[in-house]
Protein backbone atom coordinates (compact mmCIF):
# COMPACT_ATOMS: atom_id res chain seq x y z
CA UNK A 1 0.00 0.00 0.00
CA UNK A 2 1.21 3.52 -0.79
CA UNK A 3 2.15 5.39 2.39
CA UNK A 4 -0.15 8.12 3.66
CA UNK A 5 1.59 11.45 4.19
CA UNK A 6 1.14 14.07 6.88
CA UNK A 7 1.87 17.28 4.95
CA UNK A 8 0.99 20.94 5.34
CA UNK A 9 -1.23 22.70 2.76
CA UNK A 10 1.61 23.97 0.53
CA UNK A 11 3.35 20.61 0.55
CA UNK A 12 0.05 18.95 -0.37
CA UNK A 13 -0.22 21.19 -3.43
CA UNK A 14 3.36 20.48 -4.47
CA UNK A 15 3.11 16.71 -4.01
CA UNK A 16 2.09 15.96 -7.61
CA UNK A 17 -0.92 14.46 -9.41
CA UNK A 18 -2.93 17.46 -8.26
CA UNK A 19 -5.80 17.16 -10.74
CA UNK A 20 -6.59 13.57 -9.89
CA UNK A 21 -6.14 14.11 -6.18
CA UNK A 22 -8.42 17.15 -6.06
CA UNK A 23 -11.10 15.39 -8.09
CA UNK A 24 -10.95 12.33 -5.83
CA UNK A 25 -11.07 14.52 -2.72
CA UNK A 26 -14.14 16.44 -3.87
CA UNK A 27 -16.03 13.38 -5.12
CA UNK A 28 -15.20 11.48 -1.94
CA UNK A 29 -16.45 14.27 0.31
CA UNK A 30 -19.63 14.70 -1.72
CA UNK A 31 -20.31 10.96 -1.54
CA UNK A 32 -19.70 11.12 2.21
CA UNK A 33 -22.54 13.58 2.58
CA UNK A 34 -24.79 11.37 0.46
CA UNK A 35 -23.95 8.37 2.65
CA UNK A 36 -24.96 10.23 5.82
CA UNK A 37 -28.26 11.27 4.26
CA UNK A 38 -28.97 7.68 3.20
CA UNK A 39 -28.52 6.49 6.78
CA UNK A 40 -30.86 9.23 8.01
CA UNK A 41 -33.51 8.24 5.46
CA UNK A 42 -33.02 4.57 6.36
CA UNK A 43 -34.21 5.53 9.86
CA UNK A 44 -32.47 2.52 11.43
CA UNK A 45 -29.71 4.38 13.24
CA UNK A 46 -27.00 6.80 12.14
CA UNK A 47 -23.25 7.18 12.61
CA UNK A 48 -22.19 8.04 16.21
CA UNK A 49 -21.37 11.69 15.50
CA UNK A 50 -24.70 12.07 13.70
CA UNK A 51 -26.57 11.04 16.84
CA UNK A 52 -25.17 14.28 18.27
CA UNK A 53 -25.77 16.29 15.09
CA UNK A 54 -29.41 15.22 14.89
CA UNK A 55 -29.88 15.97 18.58
CA UNK A 56 -28.71 19.52 17.90
CA UNK A 57 -31.02 19.70 14.86
CA UNK A 58 -33.98 18.86 17.08
CA UNK A 59 -33.22 21.73 19.46
CA UNK A 60 -32.24 24.40 16.95
CA UNK A 61 -34.36 23.84 13.87
CA UNK A 62 -31.24 24.09 11.72
CA UNK A 63 -30.73 21.68 8.85
CA UNK A 64 -28.48 18.67 9.41
CA UNK A 65 -26.00 20.01 6.87
CA UNK A 66 -25.76 23.34 8.67
CA UNK A 67 -25.13 21.58 11.98
CA UNK A 68 -22.44 19.45 10.32
CA UNK A 69 -20.61 22.56 9.10
CA UNK A 70 -20.90 24.41 12.42
CA UNK A 71 -19.76 21.38 14.41
CA UNK A 72 -16.79 20.88 12.11
CA UNK A 73 -15.51 24.39 12.74
CA UNK A 74 -16.15 24.12 16.49
CA UNK A 75 -14.09 20.92 16.53
CA UNK A 76 -11.35 22.68 14.56
CA UNK A 77 -11.00 25.15 17.44
CA UNK A 78 -10.07 22.17 19.62
CA UNK A 79 -7.16 21.46 17.26
CA UNK A 80 -5.39 24.61 18.47
CA UNK A 81 -4.25 23.34 21.90
CA UNK A 82 -3.54 19.93 20.35
CA UNK A 83 -1.28 21.56 17.72
CA UNK A 84 -2.85 19.66 14.87
CA UNK A 85 -2.20 21.14 11.44
CA UNK A 86 -5.17 21.39 9.06
CA UNK A 87 -4.80 20.52 5.41
CA UNK A 88 -6.74 21.44 2.31
CA UNK A 89 -8.88 18.36 2.84
CA UNK A 90 -9.66 19.45 6.39
CA UNK A 91 -11.27 22.69 5.23
CA UNK A 92 -12.96 21.02 2.25
CA UNK A 93 -14.35 18.39 4.61
CA UNK A 94 -15.83 21.03 6.89
CA UNK A 95 -17.44 22.92 3.99
CA UNK A 96 -18.68 20.23 1.58
CA UNK A 97 -20.15 17.34 3.56
CA UNK A 98 -22.95 19.47 5.02
CA UNK A 99 -24.32 20.82 1.72
CA UNK A 100 -24.09 17.37 0.16
CA UNK A 101 -26.10 15.92 3.04
CA UNK A 102 -28.80 18.58 2.83
CA UNK A 103 -29.13 18.29 -0.95
CA UNK A 104 -29.50 14.52 -0.74
CA UNK A 105 -32.10 14.79 2.03
CA UNK A 106 -34.03 17.22 -0.17
CA UNK A 107 -34.29 14.78 -3.08
CA UNK A 108 -34.37 11.37 -1.37
CA UNK A 109 -37.39 10.43 0.67
CA UNK A 110 -37.80 7.81 3.37
CA UNK A 111 -39.08 4.46 2.04
CA UNK A 112 -42.06 2.84 3.73
CA UNK A 113 -40.93 -0.80 3.53
CA UNK A 114 -38.64 -1.96 6.31
CA UNK A 115 -36.48 -3.97 3.90
CA UNK A 116 -35.91 -0.84 1.83
CA UNK A 117 -34.95 1.15 4.91
CA UNK A 118 -32.46 -1.52 5.97
CA UNK A 119 -31.01 -1.60 2.46
CA UNK A 120 -30.66 2.19 2.51
CA UNK A 121 -28.91 2.08 5.89
CA UNK A 122 -26.49 -0.64 4.77
CA UNK A 123 -25.88 1.15 1.50
CA UNK A 124 -25.08 4.30 3.45
CA UNK A 125 -22.46 2.46 5.51
CA UNK A 126 -20.83 0.96 2.42
CA UNK A 127 -20.86 4.29 0.59
CA UNK A 128 -19.38 6.00 3.64
CA UNK A 129 -16.47 3.55 3.67
CA UNK A 130 -15.85 4.15 -0.04
CA UNK A 131 -16.07 7.91 0.40
CA UNK A 132 -13.68 7.78 3.35
CA UNK A 133 -11.13 5.74 1.39
CA UNK A 134 -11.38 8.18 -1.53
CA UNK A 135 -10.95 11.36 0.44
CA UNK A 136 -8.17 10.06 2.68
CA UNK A 137 -6.44 8.42 -0.27
CA UNK A 138 -6.29 11.79 -2.02
CA UNK A 139 -3.73 12.79 0.65
CA UNK A 140 -5.04 16.23 1.58
CA UNK A 141 -5.22 15.76 5.34
CA UNK A 142 -7.66 14.57 7.97
CA UNK A 143 -11.19 15.73 8.63
CA UNK A 144 -11.97 17.90 11.68
CA UNK A 145 -13.35 15.12 13.89
CA UNK A 146 -10.65 12.67 12.93
CA UNK A 147 -7.95 15.26 13.59
CA UNK A 148 -9.36 15.72 17.09
CA UNK A 149 -8.83 12.02 17.66
CA UNK A 150 -5.29 11.93 16.27
CA UNK A 151 -4.36 15.03 18.24
CA UNK A 152 -5.56 13.42 21.47
CA UNK A 153 -3.63 10.25 20.61
CA UNK A 154 -0.42 12.23 20.20
CA UNK A 155 -0.92 14.37 23.31
CA UNK A 156 -2.02 11.58 25.66
CA UNK A 157 -0.06 8.60 24.35
CA UNK A 158 -3.20 6.47 24.56
CA UNK A 159 -4.24 4.08 21.81
CA UNK A 160 -6.30 5.06 18.77
CA UNK A 161 -8.91 2.49 19.72
CA UNK A 162 -9.34 3.90 23.24
CA UNK A 163 -9.46 7.55 22.14
CA UNK A 164 -11.81 6.86 19.23
CA UNK A 165 -14.14 4.75 21.37
CA UNK A 166 -14.16 7.35 24.14
CA UNK A 167 -14.99 10.15 21.71
CA UNK A 168 -17.74 8.24 19.95
CA UNK A 169 -19.33 7.04 23.19
CA UNK A 170 -19.23 10.63 24.46
CA UNK A 171 -20.92 12.12 21.39
CA UNK A 172 -23.54 9.37 21.37
CA UNK A 173 -24.38 9.98 25.04
CA UNK A 174 -24.64 13.75 24.53
CA UNK A 175 -26.65 13.17 21.36
CA UNK A 176 -29.08 10.87 23.17
CA UNK A 177 -29.51 13.44 25.94
CA UNK A 178 -30.42 15.95 23.22
CA UNK A 179 -32.91 13.52 21.69
CA UNK A 180 -30.78 12.18 18.85
CA UNK A 181 -31.65 8.77 17.34
CA UNK A 182 -29.87 5.53 18.22
CA UNK A 183 -30.51 2.33 16.29
CA UNK A 184 -29.09 -0.81 14.77
CA UNK A 185 -27.39 1.27 12.10
CA UNK A 186 -25.30 3.02 14.74
CA UNK A 187 -23.91 -0.32 15.91
CA UNK A 188 -23.44 -1.57 12.34
CA UNK A 189 -21.54 1.60 11.46
CA UNK A 190 -19.30 1.41 14.52
CA UNK A 191 -18.41 -2.25 13.94
CA UNK A 192 -17.92 -2.25 10.16
CA UNK A 193 -16.72 1.16 9.00
CA UNK A 194 -13.14 0.49 10.13
CA UNK A 195 -12.64 -2.86 8.40
CA UNK A 196 -14.44 -1.68 5.25
CA UNK A 197 -12.36 1.48 4.99
CA UNK A 198 -9.16 -0.46 5.63
CA UNK A 199 -10.07 -2.86 2.84
CA UNK A 200 -10.88 -0.11 0.32
CA UNK A 201 -8.12 2.35 1.17
CA UNK A 202 -5.22 0.73 -0.73
CA UNK A 203 -7.10 0.98 -4.02
CA UNK A 204 -7.71 4.70 -3.55
CA UNK A 205 -4.42 5.89 -2.03
CA UNK A 206 -2.54 8.03 -4.56
CA UNK A 207 1.24 8.02 -4.38
CA UNK A 208 2.90 11.43 -4.02
CA UNK A 209 5.89 12.96 -5.71
CA UNK A 210 7.33 14.01 -2.35
CA UNK A 211 8.07 11.57 0.48
CA UNK A 212 5.82 11.67 3.49
CA UNK A 213 7.16 13.83 6.29
CA UNK A 214 5.49 11.84 9.01
CA UNK A 215 3.23 8.78 8.97
CA UNK A 216 -0.38 9.82 9.25
CA UNK A 217 -2.63 8.23 11.87
CA UNK A 218 -5.76 7.05 10.09
CA UNK A 219 -8.94 6.15 11.86
CA UNK A 220 -12.02 4.47 10.52
CA UNK A 221 -14.29 7.47 11.01
CA UNK A 222 -12.15 10.04 9.18
CA UNK A 223 -14.41 13.05 9.47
Amino acid sequence: MTALADLGPLAQLRAGRLGRRLAQLLVGLWLYGISLALMVRGDDGVAPWDVLHLGVVGHTGLSLGTVLVITAFVVLLLWIPLREKPGIGTVANALLIGPSTDLTLAVVGQPHAQVARVAMMLGGVLLCALATAMYIGAQFGRGPRDGLMTGLVRRTGLSIRLIRTSLEVSVVVVGLLLGGPLGVGTVVFALTIGPLTQWMLPAWTISLAEPAQEPAIVSSACR
